[in-house]
């Protein structure tokens, strides 16, 4: 099936630095998950003073926290918060928002992306060299990352 999504050499205004707006919404969301995360983080590390044990789930915690903020997000508007903030938004190969399931697919390979650091360093380079800017998970899922169009 062919891309529904305007093409980057027709339309470049759609990439035009969607790399760099794709790394600055994840800091915000970054940010925004470690928020999120906090009122479960604190008692982990009061009680991790006392047990070392607890100190162990704090990545546990960012992750699962992370994950369903990055899910349910892009789920309802195929966009984390920090990805409307930079007005770009995720789109299925035939230009419609992500839905629940790919959004869920898409969350789960970026995080395994980050579990494994060469193939993060891998998607990272593919988003800076591709003509559509996609990574990993969007070359799996064939979804891309565009700049949103005004509403």
């Amino acid at each position: 099936m062919p891309y529904a999504l305007p093409d980057p050499l027709d339309r470049p205004e759609f990439f035009q630095f969607v790399p760099i707006k794709r790394a600055l919404a994840w800091v915000i969301d970054m940010v925004i998950t470690f928020v999120l995360a906090l009122p479960f983080l604190l008692p982990l590390a009061v009680i991790g003073i006392i047990l070392i044990f607890p100190l162990f789930l704090i990545p546990a915690v960012l992750g699962f926290v992370g994950f369903l903020y990055r899910w349910l997000t892009i789920s309802s508007g195929s966009a984390t918060f920090g990805m409307r903030f930079m007005a770009i938004e995720l789109r299925e190969a035939d230009g419609a928002g992500l839905s629940g399931t790919t959004a869920f697919w898409h969350t789960a390979g970026t995080t395994f992306c980050f579990a494994v650091p060469p193939l993060q360093l891998i998607s990272a380079a593919a988003m800076l060299l591709t003509d559509r800017g996609q990574g990993l998970p969007d070359m799996v899922l064939r979804t891309t990352m565009l700049n949103a169009p005004s509403r």
